[in-house]
């Protein structure tokens, strides 16, 4: 099969099938292996053989950075304790436990062969179990937590195969160990340092979107590759400099350059991820075959794989659950046992435990069974515990994220923005301005918020939010803009930069009206740990959870003036009804600036009971 088409083939068959496991809601990196086994029983198609150079320089740097840049370092510092325990000490456990258990079910195997095949099967794949932990609707600190163990894991992992592999041919005492470890880790960090203070100086002298993305492409091999010629981890440096270019892309990226990093990483990402995958799959009748060459009998092929597979699970659940035992017999603060139960059956594995099981020497004893061994543990763990991890998660009943409350969260962040923003536009501004200027940036400034609020709930007479109705207006009111310089297109009477700069203005408004929904329903962590809380706020402690409304009906003031509403607030001092920020009048504002002694108020629509202090400008 011609390169070419095997490179079409391999990306295409990863974009359908990814594509209907998303749709039908099943987990792709499982839907992507099965096909995979399937494929590699035709021959000459799509006949791909995985190796380390292509699976650890290749795919996994980007792979880190683009993980990387999309992980909050605030909750990689929150989540220290809890990422170090699951990269360092779980990893370590685990290529023990393996190690000592395959040295002794195996035939003809050394320990250090064994302990290598610990290392090899010890990280899970970040991919697998996130993917799994979002659909299901994870607890947010669980899935932070499993997304920074698989940034680090693999470091220590690849760390520990090395040693293990010179101890196949040497004797190495603790202390090389214990340098090689300290080398591979302190090395990945100054070099990951180093190359994001590199790469940020360059990008504040850097304004196109393209030469921006350009950058990004090689920002994971500038700290790769260097880490790697010194013999440091270069999986801790492009971790380190995805974390830390990620954290302060605000700061060194203008708006337009984000969004197309963004975009592009994330399809980058998605590439790859789902063609691993499937490579993944495309080696299982490579493997069968180099093992017939063994001349081992079923039971000495199945018997050892089917226990490093168990003892790989066994190890992370028994990790967890003694770790939390200790820490409650020392009284410190532990996880509860059903998060324990969740993580522990989170470790699916992934390309990585593929293609470091080849690093092994040739030479290596039992070569072929370690590989298939490895392949075992990653199959076996995608399909018994990726199957299982979403019937877990709902029967011990973990509370997921709430859309409404990252609704909330994200009108009470956008409103407290905008107000910043009001009051910026009143410092600078002077008499010279335009009065009508002014008014419109302030019209844009609430507006925004305005319409977050809008998404929280329904109006009582069903009236349209004003958002919406600007929305779907203005959306027809584009496409027939489309169509017309479409028009302008066909007749010929304009050049084609012309047009297109045209056409990319609609584009442009376009694509921000359809994030609207989208911005009001998603919302990151970040963004959803304000620094002050409710419990701050001493109005909110005070307040009534509601009071009798005094016109229950409607807004007080709209039913005595023939005005509409769009959502309906109660002041929970009076009982006084009045419309929300987005109805025309908002009078429920404007109760609180009458009565300074009334600052709390109750949404109270349907399915609702939030409260808001005008004073603290919090939610409680």
């Amino acid at each position: 099969m011609h390169p070419a088409l095997t490179i079409l083939a391999l990306v295409a068959v990863a974009g359908v099938v990814a594509g209907l496991a998303r749709r039908y809601q099943r987990s792709e990196p499982l839907a992507l292996v099965v096909v995979g086994i399937g494929f590699s029983f035709i021959p000459h198609f799509l006949d791909i053989n995985l190796t380390p150079d292509l699976v650890l320089i290749g795919l996994l740097p980007p792979l880190l950075y683009a993980a990387a840049i999309r992980t909050s370092l605030v909750d990689f510092k929150v989540n220290r304790r809890a990422i170090a325990l699951l990269s360092i000490g779980l990893v370590a456990f685990s290529t023990v436990a393996v190690g000592f258990l395959a040295w002794w079910v195996a035939p003809g195997i050394s320990l250090a062969a064994g302990l290598a095949l610990g290392a090899v099967v010890a990280p899970p794949d970040a991919v697998a179990a996130t993917t799994v932990a979002r659909r299901v609707g994870m607890p947010r600190r669980i899935v932070s937590v499993l997304e920074g163990e698989s940034l680090v894991n693999d470091a220590t992992a690849l760390v520990a195969l090395n040693t293990a592999i010179a101890a196949m041919t040497s004797s190495i005492s603790p202390l090389e160990v214990g340098w090689d470890f300290v080398r591979a880790a302190g090395g990945g960090l100054l070099v990951g340092l180093a190359a994001a203070f590199v790469l940020a100086m360059v990008r504040r002298w850097i304004n196109d979107p393209v030469l921006d993305t350009t950058l990004s492409f090689a920002a994971p091999y500038v700290a790769f590759l260097p880490a790697e010629e010194i013999h440091a981890s270069g999986v801790l440096a492009v971790v380190v400099t995805g974390l830390l270019l990620g954290h302060k892309s605000v700061v060194l990226q203008s708006a337009s350059s984000r969004i197309a990093e963004n975009i592009n990483w994330r399809t980058v990402q998605f590439l790859l991820e789902n063609v691993v995958f499937l490579l993944i799959g495309l080696q299982v009748r490579p493997l069968i075959n180099s093992v017939r060459h063994e001349n081992l009998g079923v039971g000495q092929v199945a018997w050892p794989c089917l226990a490093v597979l168990a003892a790989t699970i066994g190890a992370r659940v028994l990790w967890m659950f003694g770790i939390a035992a200790v820490f409650r017999l020392l009284r410190m603060n532990a996880w509860d046992w059903r998060v324990s139960a969740v993580v522990s059956w989170a470790g699916m594995r992934g390309v990585v435990t593929l293609a470091a099981v080849f690093l092994l020497p040739a030479d290596t004893p039992q070569r072929a069974l370690l590989a298939l061994a490895a392949f075992t543990v990653v199959a076996g763990t995608l399909l018994i515990q990726g199957l299982t991890l979403p019937w877990l998660v709902r029967r011990l009943r973990l509370p997921g994220p709430d859309a409404a409350e990252d609704a909330l969260q994200t009108a009470g962040l956008v409103t407290s923005a905008a107000r910043a923003g009001l009051a910026v536009l009143d410092e600078v501004s002077t008499d010279d301005d335009p009065p009508e200027v002014l008014a419109e940036l302030r019209t844009r400034a609430t507006k925004r918020s305005d319409g977050i609020w809008e998404q929280l709930g329904r109006s009582q007479s069903e009236l349209e939010p004003p958002a919406a109705a600007y929305r779907r207006l203005r959306l027809q009111m584009l496409s027939a803009e489309r169509g017309s310089i479409l028009e302008a297109r066909d007749s010929g009477a304009y050049d084609d930069e012309v047009l297109r700069r045209a056409l990319m203005s609609i584009d442009v408004e376009e694509s921000m009206l359809d994030r609207v929904d989208d911005a009001a329903a998603r919302v990151d962590d970040e963004l959803t740990t304000p620094t002050k809380r409710a419990g701050d706020c001493p109005h909110l402690r005070e307040a009534p959870k509601a009071v009798r409304a005094r016109t229950p009906e409607g807004c007080e003031e709209c039913l005595r003036d023939g005005t509409r509403w769009v959502h309906l607030r109660l002041c929970l001092t009076c009982g006084h009804v009045g419309c929300c920020d987005s109805s025309p009048q908002k009078h429920a504002a404007a109760h609180y600036r009458e009565d300074a002694h009334h600052p709390v108020m109750r949404s109270i629509e349907p399915g609702e009971a939030w409260r808001w202090c005008y004073v603290d400008d919090l939610l409680g």
